[in-house]
């Protein structure tokens, strides 16, 4: 029986692509020693995923670690360039987004399941709970040098994208659930063909979302890692670009199709919902390969359950504001604002964790961090205080082009008046303020208590993300019918 550092060595040498023989190589990997932490977002330092290492290897890996260990510099406008590009990216991900969502709502399966719009905003927050913690995960990951061994960088991501695949599905099945306790049960109706169709749908829509946003976010980090750009400030923004459009896309292709065969063959959406949650053993077994994933196979279910609920009242929030024909317009806004608000928010969020884990231990913060929380501190009293100002300078210079894109398309069902863009960046603005607020404290408050802020703080700010901004989108629309800003003519 090869030893474990061996069967690496010959899994690698022997296997002219990784890719095709990863399985090989987690069958040769077993577990370690089991002693690993949350605080540790990859693996300590000079350990690998077995018991054993050649010494060679130890000492190059503990070379290379010295050599990533400073924090990287970067100046604010360095830093506002950076996160600029796949802010923007980002951006305009969403606003098609917006325009897919404004156009499927016509759709059959939406006018007569409604339901499936809560569903919208638990699927794409989606991003937040997974890819985004992955993103994050990852770039600290970079930044103090876990990934400098090739055979440490591929275990970390097949070990990462396989429990993302487990949360993804059970994920996508409880949203199911929430939409129907949510939609059905206080109107006191309840079809079970819809509640299975719901079922596929987000079933489905999570487990191939989720697996193609997490090849684009490693070839993003593994990119960002080779060209010396600071996945923090890139990883986040990228990994929602087209998520939002991704998820949405999927969602209506998938509830279309079951819809239009809920007559003639209904036990094709048990059939769709049946295969893809057999799938979940696999991926049990790969992610408890490697000691990162399976901490976080067992513990790290708390933030993104949570999360998913939180946004789900996000979208009964969006379910009855669309039911009101007088507030149609807000559909094509809801991936915008919430999208946007919680790309920045992750970005922050994902800086603050990377700063903790290179200059504070597990359960100490920085002097600065101690105390009671005050907003202030956010943005001129902590290391981070700059880019929370980058960020907030960038919400209404973004928020009008996106705007104004969508305008131009002809997209939506409310004309750009003056009263509207006060009302709506002032709403936007607002949403950030408090998410950037509440991501100083958490994350910190995280680290605090020993909880890794990689795994736990970026779906709880996401999922409040997409709460704050549909609750705020949803008065600001009531707000403006109310002192008379009615129009309703575009886009129809």
């Amino acid at each position: 029986m090869l030893s474990q550092s061996s069967s690496w060595q010959y899994v690698f040498s022997h296997s002219p692509s990784f890719p095709n023989t990863w399985m090989l190589a987690f069958l040769f990997l077993s577990p370690g020693n089991g002693h690993y932490v949350e605080t540790e977002p990859m693996l300590p330092d000079g350990r690998l995923s077995g018991e054993e290492a050649d010494e060679e290897e130890e000492s190059e890996e503990e070379g290379q670690q010295q050599a990533t260990r400073n924090m990287p510099k970067e100046s604010p406008l360095a830093m506002a360039l950076q996160i600029l590009v796949p802010f923007l990216l980002a951006g305009f991900g969403t606003v098609s987004a917006g325009v897919v969502l404004d156009i499927v709502q016509h759709w059959e399966a939406f006018k007569n399941i409604t339901e499936i719009f809560i569903l919208v905003p638990a699927l794409l927050g989606l991003k937040g709970n997974l890819e985004m913690t992955l993103a994050s995960r990852l770039s600290t990951a970079v930044n103090v040098g876990k990934m400098d061994s090739p055979i440490e960088k591929w275990n970390l991501i097949i070990g990462n994208l396989a429990l993302k695949q487990v949360q993804a599905t059970v994920i996508g099945f409880l949203a199911a659930v929430a939409a129907v306790v949510l939609g059905w049960i206080p109107e006191g109706k309840f079809q079970i063909s819809h509640a299975v169709l719901l079922c596929s749908s987000s079933v489905a829509t999570a487990f191939i979302a989720s697996l193609l946003q997490g090849f684009i976010m490693v070839g993003v980090i593994v990119g960002s890692k080779k060209t010396g750009i600071n996945p923090d400030n890139v990883a986040t923004p990228i990994a929602a670009s087209f998520g939002d459009l991704i998820t949405l896309a999927i969602l209506a292709w998938i509830s279309q199709g079951l819809y239009n065969c809920l007559d003639s063959q209904p036990y094709v959406s048990s059939l769709v919902c049946a295969f893809f949650m057999c799938l979940t053993p696999l991926w049990m077994v790969i992610s408890s390969k490697h000691p990162a994933s399976r901490q976080l196979l067992y513990s790290g279910w708390e933030p993104v359950i949570t999360a998913m609920f939180i946004s789900s009242i996000g979208g009964l929030i969006l379910d009855k504001t669309v039911s009101d024909p007088n507030l149609a317009g807000i559909v094509v806004y809801t991936p915008v604002i919430n999208g946007i608000g919680g790309n920045l928010v992750a970005i922050q969020s994902s800086r603050i964790s990377t700063y903790l884990h290179f200059h504070s231990t597990p359960g100490e913060v920085p002097d600065e961090a101690k105390g009671c929380y005050y907003p202030c501190r956010t943005f001129s009293g902590t290391a981070n205080h700059r880019s929370a100002q980058v960020l907030l300078l960038l919400v209404i210079p973004g928020h009008l082009i996106f705007l104004y894109t969508i305008d131009l398309m002809e997209r939506g069902h409310t004309s750009l008046t003056p009263v509207f863009m006060v009302v709506y960046l002032a709403a936007a603005l607002f949403q950030v303020f408090l998410l950037l607020c509440i991501a100083d404290w958490m994350v910190h408050s995280m680290w605090k208590s020993g909880k890794d802020p990689d795994s736990f703080s970026i779906p709880y700010l996401t999922a409040l993300g997409d709460l704050l901004g549909t609750a705020l989108l949803a008065l600001s629309f009531h707000f403006l019918w109310v002192i008379g800003d009615q129009d309703s003519d575009v886009g129809d």
